[in-house]
């Protein structure tokens, strides 16, 4: 009987003295080269991603496309532009947004200059 009494003694001193253990508690400092900052903008201009953008030059000209484009870049910096051609036609498209309410906004901003601009979604590849 004294050996019954004293294994449960013992099993209720090892029970509480294992819940009463803690973890062991520490900092994680993560660094990262700058590097890949730079590779998470750039994926965001590739088309693995749903954008917006607004063209805003369509026409048979080559030169009246690159007219185009330094006009709105001189006007504009802050979004990226693109050339693209698609038979017959040279098409001048801006920015990469994320969602339509940045595109709106953008639009807001450049029919000012560029009456026949408009919003679309790209097509992917």
């Amino acid at each position: 009987m004294k050996t019954l009494q004293l294994k449960t003694l013992g099993l209720i001193i090892f029970a509480t003295a294992s819940f009463n253990l803690s973890a062991q508690e520490g900092t994680v400092n993560i660094e990262q080269p700058k590097a890949i900052d730079q590779l998470l903008e750039y994926k965001k201009d590739i088309k693995t991603v749903e954008t917006y953008k607004i063209q805003i030059y369509s026409g048979d000209s080559a030169s009246g496309a690159e007219n185009a484009k330094s006009k709105f870049m001189s006007s504009f910096g802050e979004w990226p532009i693109e050339m693209v051609f698609n038979t017959p036609n040279y098409k001048i498209w801006v920015g990469n947004f994320r969602n339509r309410l940045e595109a709106d906004r953008a639009l807001l901003r450049i029919k000012k200059n560029y009456m026949n601009a408009f919003i679309f979604k790209p097509k992917k590849d």
